[in-house]
């Protein structure tokens, strides 16, 4: 009987950062909480357990799901967080490779653990699948092309499903956070088609994420957001997590495109380096 009505909730990506943070609070309001990550379980203080799975392989996710399954009988939360970033690049600075490598990982991980979810969902007649996109979804990112590209894939396929499933008894939700503490930019994947014509402008792009992390909100605003997608009676399709990423979603909504547009210019100091480079070719002539 416990096991019937503690809700059990799988949160990918969970080793660090988002992810651990969200298991935790989860386990926190009363779930049973299972995290994942490639290397499995880790010594720690976690209130939640670690198991190992690699959203990149159809095997690793079959055994993890039918592992709960065989523990719990049951998946009521399914938060899919896992994903990595490239280190700021221009677009053409990544191989086709690289490009499907984040895309494998970020986006078709993510429909892998879905497609291994639902039918046990639907079984059951009700759940919850939680996506961890980003303020990325609905804006562009210059220099972060391909990341930016994966979380608008995001936005698409849960907003498509989220119809598909209601009547399943299951919802579909989206959590669009904008910069958060975590070691995520420790893990990105350096571009691997580098190219001398975007040096400089690719060195400040990184120089103002990097300033701009020094005030980011901590991954625990993530988590309680989660939380309240979770929890929620009538779930939002979308929630903004964090102050700086409500703000993007509105001035996204109700400000002119081209005031938009010149505010990601300015704020990443993209026509600082076009106008220094010009120059310096001007000089050259």
């Amino acid at each position: 009987m416990n096991k019937i009505m503690t809700k059990v909730a799988l949160v990918t990506g969970a080793s660090s950062g988002i992810g651990e943070a969200t298991a935790e609070r989860l386990a926190k309001a009363g779930y049973r909480a299972y995290g994942t990550s490639r290397r499995g379980a880790q010594a720690g203080k976690q209130s939640f357990e670690m198991l190992s799975l690699d959203v990149t392989s159809d095997d690793s996710v079959e055994a993890a799901i039918n592992e709960v399954m065989r523990r719990d009988g049951h998946i009521d939360l399914l938060v899919n967080n896992a994903g990595f970033g490239v280190a700021p690049a221009g677009a053409e600075e990544s191989s086709i490779d690289q490009a499907r490598a984040i895309f494998e990982t970020n986006f078709f991980g993510l429909i892998r653990m879905t497609r291994a979810v639902v039918p046990h969902m639907r079984r059951q007649g009700n759940g919850r699948i939680i996506n961890i996109g980003s303020v990325l979804g609905f804006l562009p990112m210059p220099y972060g092309a391909l990341y930016a590209a994966t979380k608008h894939a995001v936005e698409g396929y849960s907003e498509s499903l989220d119809h598909e499933l209601r009547t399943k008894g299951i919802r579909v939700s989206v959590i669009e956070p904008a910069y958060t503490k975590t070691p995520f930019d420790a893990n990105f994947m350096e571009p691997d088609a580098k190219l001398d014509e975007y040096r400089e402008a690719r060195a400040g792009v990184n120089k103002r994420v990097k300033e701009v992390m020094t005030t980011a909100e901590s991954a625990d605003v993530v988590a309680e957001t989660v939380l309240k997608a979770a929890s929620a009676s009538r779930p939002q399709l979308r929630y903004a997590a964090g102050r700086l990423a409500k703000r993007l979603r509105f001035l996204r909504r109700f400000a002119p495109a081209g005031l938009v547009d010149a505010g990601i210019r300015k704020d990443l100091r993209l026509d600082v380096a076009t106008t220094v480079q010009a120059r310096r070719v001007a000089r050259a002539f």
